[in-house]
This record gives C-alpha cells, structure tokens and sequence, in this order.
C-alpha cells in the first residue's frame, strides 16, 4: 500500500478568499448598450477615422481627467465638454478621455475600476459595472470617449 506524504501547501499560501468577477457578457446583459450610446460610439468611431483618413480637416483633441474618480463629476464634465465640443466643431473633434485606471500608481489608490468605493475595499465587480454604466450614461449624453 502506498502512503501519501502530506507536503507542505506552496500556492496560494496567502490567499484568504477568491471571488469571480462577472464576464463581459454578463455585465453587458445586465447593462445593455442604449441607442443613443450606440450611435454616440459609431458616429465617434467615424468621426475620429475621418480625421485620421485625411477626410475631416479638424484636429482630434482628447482631453478628461487622469483617472475617473466620481462618477457625478464625470458625467457633468462630459455634459459641459459636450457643449463645448458643438461650439469648436468646425476646428476640433473632441474627445472625452475617460480612463478607470493609475497603472503608474504604485503607492496609494489604484483606480475606480480596482477600488470604486475609494476604501480599499476593492470591489472590483461593482468597479466594472460602475465602469459600463457611466460609459453608457456618457454616450447617452453624446460625447465619445477615448481609454487607454
């Protein structure tokens, strides 16, 4: 018979917990695209090529904040950008740079995404549905968005 010898655990030594995070598709089914974020996504998408193709004469500006970090303050900036952006149309495309992360962090807080709550509670799940949801509150508004 042959005996099992009881080793020593070597992964995971100091993981307490896991939890999954939600797929992409379940975050999209429970945030569907709207219509209107829709068509902000497309006719932006378009625009910026156009630009880049030589076809648009405009210059493309992306311009936001660092990193999210309210949610509130983000959606008024894009409503205040949004305006703008009508007024500087015949000489710009903006674009709001809308970005979730500090990948060059490393001390202090990593981002909306990793830490939404700003505690260091890390919920990254609710980071990235509150991630969707402001993505698609800004297309409802109509200002496209450009991340890193």
């Amino acid at each position: 018979m042959k005996q099992e010898v009881e080793r020593p655990k070597v992964a995971d030594v100091n993981v307490l917990a896991t939890e999954l995070l939600p797929t992409p598709e379940a975050i999209k089914m429970t945030l569907p695209l709207t219509a209107a974020a829709e068509q902000t996504v497309l006719a932006g998408r378009q625009a910026v090529q156009d630009v880049l193709d030589h076809k648009d004469p405009r210059l493309i500006l992306v311009v936001g904040p660092c990193s999210i970090h309210d949610l509130a303050g983000a959606k008024e900036y894009a409503e205040r950008l949004c305006r703008l952006a009508e007024d500087v149309s015949d000489a710009f495309l903006l674009v709001m740079r809308v970005y979730f992360a500090k990948p060059r962090t490393t001390v202090g807080w990593k981002g909306f995404i990793n830490d939404p709550r700003l505690d260091d509670s890390f919920r990254i799940d609710e980071g990235l549905h509150k991630g969707r949801e402001l993505l698609l509150a800004l297309g409802d508004i109509g200002i496209p968005v450009g991340t890193e």
